[in-house]
């Protein structure tokens, strides 16, 4: 699991969060790649060993993006519109069951792109009417951003499914659902909008915070900082992932931001709406906002709204509100495999279903080609 030197960094780390916590602390993380690192690497099971629980909140974007979204794709895709996504995107289920790449298979023209510059080579290159579904937080959403300050061509659209995290974080612990002693920050977020952020977020809920890298000794170390920050009373954001992340964050990546798009209330999967958390773009961009250019031919995803995924039983959205684990829902690893995935936590890569399945239900798919 570790090599030699990390493995004993390693143990002076747990004892020293065995010596600070004599009880038991439960913190939670936002983002799906520390979740794959604590599964992957087993990081959970020591630290539950010395009485500290992980929980893993909503930083998986394909997770958090809604069935309305979705949907507002697939309509658009039916209707003759080019449909650029990333992979996982593009595999939820949305519409009765069936995914974007399903409604490819009926002969819709959905491509799967590494990014927002291979949609837009669509529009330019190839003189497709484009739609660029676009998802993730701060870290991929200013790629989407600069690539609009290019003026590109009326063809091309984006459907802006951009979230901010700091909202997100402040609407868990409003809920109160999960009680928590400690939080862990995304380390690439974090890059983008720096630790100022999170700062407000701790002065008001009096909860100790640490910005963290994604090696198995940087997640180690942030929960020994936040333990260490509850032994002494301290609630304050604090920086494990110095080499990467400064205060201030990246400031022309935030000018580009803040040139293009603007705040508003948004729903998340499994969450009420979120007051400031969804990213929209400002006046002098609304020329490609898919959801103003057609507007028309979208009136009528309210009618599909039916037969939702969580309808099904699928329990994602508790998962995504730290409230329960895989194996709590019904369907985990039997309707709800990686090969037929009913909710969006199955499907993505950084999905605590998808992470839990892969790395500690191998024995389910034995022999499979998965």
């Amino acid at each position: 699991m570790f090599r030699f030197r990390d493995k004993t960094l390693a143990e002076k780390i747990l004892t020293g969060i065995r010596k600070l916590n004599p009880g038991s602390l439960r913190i939670m993380h936002v983002c799906g790649t520390h979740q794959d690192t604590l599964v992957r690497f087993g990081l959970d099971s020591l630290l539950r060993e010395a009485g500290v629980e992980i929980r893993q909140g909503p930083g998986c974007p394909v997770c958090v993006t809604t069935d309305r979204e979705y949907l507002e794709a697939a309509v658009l895709a039916g209707k003759g519109k080019t449909v650029a996504t990333f992979g996982d995107a593009s595999k939820v289920p949305c519409m009765n069951g069936r995914s974007l790449l399903d409604l490819r298979a009926e002969g819709c023209d959905v491509r799967v792109v590494y990014g927002v510059d291979d949609a837009l080579k669509l529009a330019v290159e190839k003189k497709l009417e484009t739609v660029f579904l676009a998802i993730g937080f701060e870290t991929t959403a200013p790629s989407t951003a600069s690539t609009l300050l290019l003026e590109p061509p009326e063809s091309f659209t984006v459907l802006t499914c951009h979230r901010y995290i700091p909202p997100a974080v402040k609407a868990i612990l409003e809920m109160g659902e999960v009680r928590l002693q400690g939080l862990i920050e995304p380390g690439h977020v974090s890059t983008i909008i720096g630790v100022k952020p999170y700062v407000e977020i701790s002065e008001s809920f009096r909860i100790p915070q640490v910005v963290a890298g994604f090696e198995p000794l940087d997640l180690l170390m942030a929960v020994y900082m936040i333990a260490r920050q509850v032994a002494e009373g301290r609630a304050e954001v604090e920086n494990e992932y110095r080499r990467t992340v400064r205060y201030e964050g990246n400031p022309k990546a935030l000018e580009i931001l803040g040139e293009v798009f603007e705040p508003f209330n948004v729903g998340w999967r499994g969450f009420p709406e979120i007051p400031g958390s969804g990213m929209k773009l400002r006046e002098g961009f609304q020329q490609y906002d898919a959801r103003l250019r057609y507007e028309d031919e979208l009136r009528e995803v309210q009618g599909l709204l039916v037969e939702l995924p969580e309808a099904k039983g699928c329990r994602c959205g508790e998962i995504l509100r730290g409230i329960i684990d895989p194996w709590e829902c019904p369907l985990f690893a039997k309707a709800c495999t990686p090969r037929t995935p009913i909710g969006p936590c199955m499907v993505s890569i950084e999905g605590t279903c998808n992470i839990e399945y892969k790395y500690r239900h191998a024995e389910i798919f034995k022999g499979q080609n998965l």
